[in-house]
This record gives C-alpha cells, structure tokens and sequence, in this order.
C-alpha cells in the first residue's frame, strides 16, 4: 500500500461533536486502535470496549510515537506534544476520520455484504469467484481469508475492525479492484466496525439460533443483523431470501431499493431445484437451467443470492449463470472428500449451530445412494451453551451414528462441555453415540466404523486449520486427517 499521510486540520475539519483540545503540529500517517500496533505518526484511537479501555494505554501510544489522539476522558499529565481530539463517541469519530484518511474507498468499489447466521462466506466466495471468471479484478473479506489481488491474509475474524477493513478497501482500490465482497457479522454491526460504509448492495440469508451469548436473545441478534440494511444508502439494494420469515423484517426501515430471491415463494429471483445428488445439481433460476458441483438445497440458495446480486450489480444473466457453473464449492462447507479405495464419502463442514447441522444432515439423507450417516461433533467453549443440547437432539436424530468430540473447547473443560452436548440426547438414543474427546482419535474412529456407502460428517471446524485449547492454537485440520485415512492403502492406520 502506497503511503498516505494527511494533515490533521483537514482529517477534523467540520466533524460534528469533536473539539479540538491541542492542535498538535505533525501530519498523520496512519491510523491505529490497538496501543501495540502504533508507529511514528499515528493517530491513536483510545476507545472504550467490552475487555478493555483503550484510554489506559494513551501514554504507551505517545510513546511509541503517536502524534495525535482521540479520547472521550481527557487523561492528565501527558507527555508529548501531540493533537488531543476529544468526543462523547470515539468510534463515532473514527468512522468518520478513516473515510477522510482513506479518501471513501468504498465509494470507487462495488461492495457487496452478506449477512445472515448461514452461508455468508459461501455466498461471498461464489460472488468472489464469479467475477473473477467474468474477467473481472475481485476482492473477498470472509471468516477464511481476505484476498487482495494475490495477496491472501488468513482472516481473525469474521469482519474486521474498521480500520483494518478501510485499509484492505483502500489497498484495493489501488489495486484497481472492482467488485468486493464481504462477509458481515452481527457482532461487527453492533460494534460499528461497518458504521459509516457505503455498501453498494446487501444480501440477508436467513437467521437461526447462534450467538446468543453475545446478543442475550433472538431479538437483539435479529436486530444486529438488521442493523446493516438500516444504514444502506438509497442508491444501494437489499436483496433477501424472502423463504425466511425474517427477511420482510430486515427490510423494514431500509432506505435502499429492495429485492427478493425464493425457492419456495414468489419472488424476484426464483429458483428450483430440478435434480441433486452427492456430485452435484442441475437447477433453473428464473428461465435459466444450468449444472454446478455444489449440492444440496441450502447450496441452491446461496447460488441463487450469488445470481441475485451479480444481476442487481448490471452483469448479464447468461454469462453470471457460466460463471457460476463453474465455480468450485467453498472451503470447509459441504466439502466432500472421497475415498481412494473405499466407497466412503466424507463432508467437511463448518455446521456449528443447530439449523445448520439439521440442514447439513437432511441434506446429506437426502443426497445418499445407500448407507448410514456417522456424525461427529463438538460446541466450541467460551460461547452460547444453550444451542449444546439442541445440537445434540438433532445430530442423534438425524444420524445413524453419532461420536461427540472436541470441537474449539478454549478455557472450558472438554467432558463438560460434551456433558451439555449429551443433555439433549434422547434416552432411548443414547446407544448410537460415543464419547471420544480427543478428535483425532474420534476420526480415526469414525473412519474405522464406517463401512461401505456410509458417510463421514466431520461437523463444525470446517475451513480451520488449527483447535484452541486453552490459551493454545494447535495445528489441525479436519480435512487433512480425514483424506490421510482414506488414502492410506490400509483400512488400519496406526
């Protein structure tokens, strides 16, 4: 990324709600929240969140070489010849300071948000891929990874802080990037690390239980997500899967012009499923048929918002329906990994709350030629422990075996959290489930039991290449393990 650098008179000029306290006498050359991150010429954003102040770190900053801050307590005794902009709402004023600084990026881009508890980074993958096979200079911002030209940066989170995501938005648009597309999390809306972006278009899939020790309750997380369609400007559009009863309620108050994508209702964009099986699908969108790779029905869905959007953004119908054709499914989601010598199948997916895990397994039910279904599965630790029992039910409902792992356990005891799991297990289920904490060793077992036709569910890890226990991020990935079973030239793998 080329330099930037802006006079702060400029950057402040005509900002509602901010006082400039000290003027300060050196221009800025970056933008930073985080204490540790800061370098000579940075302004330094001292914001008040969940787990810390970032107002207890202002020295540190100063130290480090920040030349200005934005604080709402002004701290005494600084040291430092430094600006000192002062507020009631510093991420307020951040939004406001990093479109200047980075001269509105998302202005010269086609950027288009998914949100949505499911199929968001499917969503924004296929948007991605799509373009590119159309010829055209792409960008994607998902839970995977941010890809920037050839640059791939593994991603931290689902969406990033906002100044990171105007820097990446500003090193596109040097990049001569195009079309955008990105990946929008409830817990980013809330927390305004999208506040202030001119989005050009906005996608809702669905919502379903998730987050909840986040948002306390299913209206609060609807509200969050509704939170995206609300700031549209009223050149954007919001497209909505209008099968999801939901969808009207996203669009309520949104200033953008609205469309509608259904398989099962009347709607803009409509779709039907003609034929499906574990290869792949053939479907018609509007008058359209065509065949993809991609299966199941929540994948017709997700190919269908894809569809949506590109024809919204003014792109030709056929040649979207080409694209899209060919493109390959996302990491990590219905990934199907097949057997070199054995008639087993496996799917890696990243199913971690109960709607997704159900679809996930009807799906698979569906798709079969013959054959049990093995699941196997685990709740990540430190998050809703509500869904634990109801993902349980459902997995020992849906399958015909089912072995409970380690899924991310962090800071809570793995037995405990398999202890919540098993709650929801009806009693007279109970025999068609094991407990094997380890999850290596619980794909080592699931590979050993299946047998011929069956399928491995390995549920809720998806795209990760790594388990967080305790503190530690160990290397590990699903997939991988899996394939390294299946293509040993022996059934017994020590």
């Amino acid at each position: 990324m080329s330099a930037v650098t802006r006079d702060i008179a400029d950057l402040t000029k005509d900002i509602p709600g901010l006082e400039i306290l000290q003027a300060g006498k050196y221009p800025i050359t970056g933008l930073v929240l985080d204490s540790r991150k800061v370098t000579s010429g940075d302004l330094f954003f001292a914001i008040k969140g969940t787990v810390s102040d970032g107002h207890k770190y202002i020295q540190k900053a100063i130290d480090k070489g920040a030349v200005a801050i934005a604080v709402e307590d002004v701290p005494e005794n600084i040291h430092g010849d430094i600006a000192i902009l002062r507020t009631n709402n510093v991420p307020e004023i951040m939004a406001t300071i990093a479109k200047k600084f980075f001269d509105n990026p998302a202005k010269k881009l086609n950027l288009i948000g998914i949100t949505g508890t499911n199929g968001k980074t499917t969503i924004a993958r296929l948007l991605y891929n799509t373009w590119r096979q159309m010829g055209f200079k792409a960008g994607v911002i998902t839970t995977i990874d941010t890809r920037i030209g050839e640059r791939v940066i593994p991603s931290k989170l689902t969406t990033p802080d906002l100044l990171t995501l105007y820097k990446w938005l500003y090193e596109m648009v040097e990049q001569g990037t195009e079309y955008v597309a990105m990946e929008v999390s409830s817990h980013a809306i809330q927390q305004g690390r999208v506040m202030g972006i001119p989005f050009t278009g906005a996608i809702f899939t669905n919502i379903s239980h998730d987050h909840l020790d986040y948002h306390g309750d299913m209206k609060s997380y609807i509200d969050a997500k509704k939170g995206l369609f609300d700031q549209l400007p009223s050149a954007a559009f919001a497209l909505v899967n209008i099968d999801d009863s939901r969808g009207k309620i996203m669009v309520q108050n949104t200033p953008a012009s609205v469309s509608t994508y259904a398989l099962r209702r009347e709607a803009d964009f409509k779709g039907k499923v003609i034929s499906m099986d574990l290869s792949g699908m053939e479907l018609q969108f509007d008058s359209h048929r065509f065949m993809t790779r991609l299966t199941a029905q929540f994948n017709a869905y997700n190919l269908l918002a894809c569809y949506g959007a590109c024809t919204l953004l003014g792109l030709d119908r056929e040649e979207v329906l080409k694209a899209i054709s060919a493109a390959p499914p996302a990491e990590g989601r219905f990934e199907i990994v097949h057997s070199k010598e054995r008639s087993i199948k496996g799917i890696v997916d990243y199913a971690h709350t109960p709607d997704a895990l159900a679809k996930t397994l009807e799906s698979i039910q569906k798709l079969k030629a013959k054959g049990k279904v093995l699941t196997l599965f685990g709740c990540g630790g430190d998050r809703d422990k509500t869904k634990r029992p109801k993902m349980g039910q459902i997995a020992a409902m849906l399958s015909d075996s089912v072995i409970l792992t380690s899924d991310n356990p962090r800071t809570e005891s793995p037995a405990a959290i398999l202890d919540e799991i098993a709650e929801g297990i009806p009693r007279e289920l109970k025999k068609k489930v094991l407990r094997i904490e380890d999850r290596r060793e619980a794909i080592r077992t699931a590979w050993m039991l299946a047998e011929e036709g069956d399928v491995i569910l390995l549920a809720g890890k998806g795209h990760e290449k790594y388990q967080i226990i305790g503190e530690e991020r160990i290397p590990f990935d699903d997939k991988e393990i899996l394939e390294s079973l299946m293509n040993a030239s022996d059934k017994i793998i020590e």
